[in-house]
């Protein structure tokens, strides 16, 4: 079913539309959940907030274009606070290694300034991202933002995993230096 027509149930209040997202995406929205949580059954909870919080949030925003972007950053979401919850005294060896990769090329939000100009950082990765080319891109989002292992993404991707950790590191210098040269002082 196509995710116009999905949207279009949420927004008439048609309960079949959660079946339908959940036979369309589900696995998907599992897999980036696990990714970050490493336990399927927690996995499979947020799964299903992720189908109440959209149930709640859908009738005033309509992803009609980009339903899939949508549910995954509300399961991102999720799963990453239920992480934080459940490991406050001990982190995540995934979260911790990822953060320290990406801690290296991000300012730190030490000040007030840092944080109001968050969505304005956000605005330059973007439009960062949008210039990598299209392998490259979906590499870098499949680490940072969904999680995937070096393994799970060559294998994805058909490249070797030294080829994937060497673009992630040039990836990684790349946006340093852009982020410089916006001004950002890391």
């Amino acid at each position: 079913m196509e995710d116009a027509k999905i949207v279009e149930q949420f927004l008439k209040r048609d309960e079949s539309a959660i079946a339908n997202v959940a036979d369309k995406y589900g696995s998907r929205l599992r897999r980036i959940a696990n990714n970050i949580l490493a336990d399927p059954a927690e996995a499979e909870e947020c799964e299903n907030d992720t189908y109440m919080e959209a149930w709640k949030s859908i009738p005033p925003h309509e992803p009609k274009d980009y339903l899939f972007t949508y549910l995954a950053r509300i399961i991102r979401n999720i799963s990453l606070d239920l992480c934080r919850r459940r490991s406050r005294l001990k982190r995540s060896a995934i979260l911790t290694e990822l953060t320290e990769e990406i801690e290296q090329c991000i300012p730190s939000p030490n000040d007030t300034d840092c944080q109001l100009e968050g969505i304005l950082l956000g605005e330059i990765v973007s439009t960062f991202l949008k210039k990598l080319p299209e392998e490259k891109r979906k590499v870098f989002l499949r680490r940072y933002w969904y999680l995937d292992s070096i393994a799970d993404i060559s294998l994805h991707f058909s490249l070797s995993e030294s080829k994937v950790k060497t673009m992630l590191f040039r990836c990684r210098n790349e946006l340093r230096v852009y982020l410089i040269k916006e001004g950002y002082t890391i």
